[in-house]
This record gives C-alpha cells, sequence and structure tokens, in this order.
C-alpha cells in the first residue's frame, strides 16, 4: 500500500470539547492532517470520563485517547487578553477551524465566524450545535443522549413495549455526528480547491439523530400508520424479530420475502409455508404471536453456534447480541483495521478504535497517544513564530494557565 496520506499538510485547530467535535479532527489526523488540540488550563472535562459512572471504569483514559489520538495539545484560557494573539496566530495557520462552544458564550469570546474570517478568508470554520443554529432551543446545551438520542425520536422507538426508555451507549451520537461533521468539513475542503474560499459549515447533534431515524422519521412526515411499540412474543412481522439460541445468546433474525421458503427448509420447518394459520397475509397477522412461539421452540433448541452454520448456509441475515467484552474477541475488527494498535498511551491501552473510512492503497496515519494537558504549548508558540520574549509575555498573562506560567520559572515549562 502507498504511503500517500491525503491531508498531509492540512493544519486543523480543534477548540472543540467532549466527542464529535473531536472526533471529526481525529478522521482527518488518521488520514495525515496536523491538529492542535485547544484545551481551558483546567483541561476539556472528557479527560476524567473514565472515572464518570456509568461509563466503564478504568485507570487509563480511554474514552480521551479515543477522541483525542494523533493530536498536539495546547492550552488556552479564552477569556484573558493575553489569548487573542494565540488565537489569531492559530487562525491564520489553519485550514480547518473546528468549535463547539455554545454560541452566547462564543459571541463573548470572539470566536465566532465573523470574528475570524477577517484574519483568514480560506478558513474552513466548522461549527458543531446541539440542535442547530435557529429557533428557540439554538442556544441550549446539549449532549448526544438528549438532542441526538432523545430529541430525534431515537430513544423512543429502541425500547420494546411497554418498556421504559433506557439510557443510550454514550458517545454513540456523536462518533455518528463526527463522521457527519467530517464529510461537511472535506465537501468545504473540496469548494475550496475549485473556488480558492473558504466556507463556514455546520451540522448539529438534533439534525444528525433525525438522519439516523430518517425512515421513520420520513414516515412521519407524511402521515404513515405506524405499528405499535416492538412485542417480541407479538411482533409485526415474526420473520424479522430477536430471539434466543439454548446457549442463551439472543439474536436478530431478519428474513427477507424472497428467503422464506429456504429458511423453512434450513430450521427444519419446511411446513410453516403451507401452514394455513400462516400461508394467508390476513391469518399470518392475526397469529404472528402463534408463529413467534414456534420459533421460539426452534431455536431454543439448540445453541448459537448450530444457528449460525444454518444461517450461514441458508443466506439468512442474522446477528447474534455481544457485549462490548465479546466485540473485542471479533476476528473481524483486527482483520479489517477497525481496531488498530495505539502507541505511546501506557498502562493497557495498547490498541484503539480506527475511524470507519478505509480508502484502498492510502496508509492511515499511525495511532499515537492523545496529548497531555498543554503538552506542546511551547512547542507551537515557537512554530507560529512568537518571537522568546512574547512567550514569556504570554507565559507570564497566565493564558495559557498559571501552572505553565510558574512552571516556566525554571526555564522550563510543564505541559
Amino acid at each position: 500500500m502507498a504511503n500517500d496520506q491525503i491531508f498531509a499538510g492540512l493544519k486543523v485547530v480543534d477548540f472543540a470539547s467532549f466527542i464529535a467535535g473531536p472526533g471529526a479532527a481525529v478522521i482527518l489526523s488518521d488520514f495525515g492532517a496536523d491538529v492542535i488540540k485547544v484545551e481551558p488550563p483546567t483541561g476539556d472535562l472528557w479527560r476524567g470520563a473514565h472515572k464518570i459512572p456509568p461509563q466503564p471504569l478504568a485507570q487509563d483514559a480511554y474514552p480521551w485517547h479515543l477522541a483525542n489520538r494523533n493530536k498536539r495539545g495546547i492550552t488556552l484560557d479564552l477569556k484573558s487578553p493575553g489569548a487573542q494573539p494565540v488565537v489569531e496566530r492559530l487562525v491564520k495557520w489553519a485550514d480547518v477551524l473546528i468549535v463547539n462552544t455554545p454560541h452566547l458564550a462564543r459571541r463573548k469570546l470572539k470566536l465566532e465566524y465573523d470574528d475570524l474570517v477577517q484574519w483568514n478568508p480560506r478558513l474552513i470554520y466548522a461549527d458543531l450545535t446541539g440542535f442547530g443554529e435557529k429557533g428557540p432551543d439554538a442556544d441550549l446545551p446539549g449532549f448526544d443522549i438528549t438532542s441526538y438520542w432523545a430529541r430525534s425520536g431515537l430513544l423512543a422507538m429502541t425500547r420494546d413495549a411497554g418498556a421504559a426508555p433506557t439510557w443510550p451507549v454514550a458517545g454513540s451520537g456523536d462518533n455518528a455526528t463526527a463522521v457527519g461533521l467530517y464529510a461537511a468539513i472535506v465537501t468545504a475542503l473540496y469548494r475550496r480547491e475549485r473556488t480558492g474560499e473558504g466556507s463556514y459549515v455546520t451540522t448539529s447533534l438534533l439534525a444528525e439523530g433525525v438522519w439516523s431515524a430518517s425512515v421513520s422519521i420520513q414516515a412521519a412526515l407524511c402521515g404513515a400508520k405506524f405499528y405499535a411499540q416492538h412485542d417480541r412474543k407479538n411482533p409485526a412481522n415474526a420473520a424479522l424479530n430477536v430471539y434466543r439460541a439454548s446457549d442463551g445468546t439472543w439474536f436478530l433474525l431478519v428474513i427477507t420475502h424472497d428467503k422464506l421458503a429456504a429458511a423453512a427448509q434450513a430450521i427444519g420447518r419446511e411446513d410453516l409455508v403451507t401452514d394455513p394459520r400462516f400461508s394467508d397475509p390476513a391469518k399470518l397477522t392475526q397469529n404472528m404471536h402463534e408463529l413467534t412461539a414456534i420459533l421460539d421452540e426452534v431455536f431454543g433448541s439448540q445453541p448459537m453456534p448450530h444457528w449460525y452454520d444454518v444461517f450461514s448456509r441458508a443466506h439468512v441475515t442474522f446477528g447474534a447480541v455481544r457485549g462490548p467484552q465479546e466485540v473485542v474477541a471479533d476476528p473481524q475488527l483486527r482483520l479489517n483495521d477497525i481496531v488498530v494498535p495505539l502507541e505511546g498511551a501506557g498502562g493497557k491501552l495498547t490498541s484503539t478504535i480506527s475511524s470507519p473510512i478505509q480508502i484502498h492503497r492510502v496508509t492511515k496515519a499511525s495511532a499515537r497517544r492523545a496529548p497531555n494537558l498543554g503538552e506542546h504549548n511551547e512547542q507551537v508558540l515557537q512554530e507560529l513564530e512568537f518571537t522568546a520574549p512574547e512567550i514569556d509575555e504570554i507565559r507570564a498573562s497566565g493564558a495559557m494557565g498559571m501552572s505553565w506560567a510558574i512552571g516556566a520559572t525554571g526555564g522550563k515549562a510543564h505541559g
């Protein structure tokens, strides 16, 4: 494979916090972009997510490295007057700037597009919000569990009849949104190649959640008749249901109409195709619970490896339900570079999850640990062509954090 990193030389400033915005920057870094992560001197709150229930507890800061690998890191107090010259140099240096600070705060910090584009007309300004830029809730704070999951309708639909809404998997909506924001950035970069002009691009957690739920939301837009919430024992369609093998493994079964006869033969129940209770569509609807009960008995008679072989031979679509500890042992992940080595993180963090985009004949950048807090303050300021006296002045102002300023008294800054 050629070592052709598509975004080599692309300069990205990541002002975003938590996951979705930083995740878009990670994808750019996977293809060679130079990313500078900008945090407040107290650090991005996501640094401590590995110790906040219900996230799985660990000594290693696995969420931080996942969302910020391959980046250089600096600290900057945007409320400090001494921060403005650094922001200006970063904007002039950058091709792409990613920000998710709420717009009310952004205006006070002079971090809006109109504030920055004067310094760099070719800038791609990537804006991420919870609920969009307009409307009564435009300034509300949002996380993926509230904006992407709850507000979009997804959470209401991903539960069985009678069950309360559950707590969604943290970061799942954020990481989907990261791909959307990355797509917006790449689209703007392509436009810049054609026109020479920068762009203001944006998406929101709400927009991405509605896009994910779009089959059902589109149905609601045209007044479609919705079935009742899914009831496993009395489903709308027994061929699209969840069943349990004898070893306790749950699996999702998806038998399309053209596979019904082959599936019935594969499980040894050809009689179901001609059974008068199920052969007529109207009667099938009335007796769906009976068909489900029969299939429960059939599938409960053998372990999952047996059904894996049966379904695979018959080309029936299925999916065993697996927990995270089982997923990481799946050989498909490493064979397809979904899980890749992680360099330098220490502890048990020896591998990480690559972004979900692969380009044949292009080698992704090796995954390297996320930066320590303020690790590259000195290096980045020098790269931005601040002189030694100017760096001393920035340091003394506390604009990059008092710990860095105090640590510099001995001639060496602490990250």
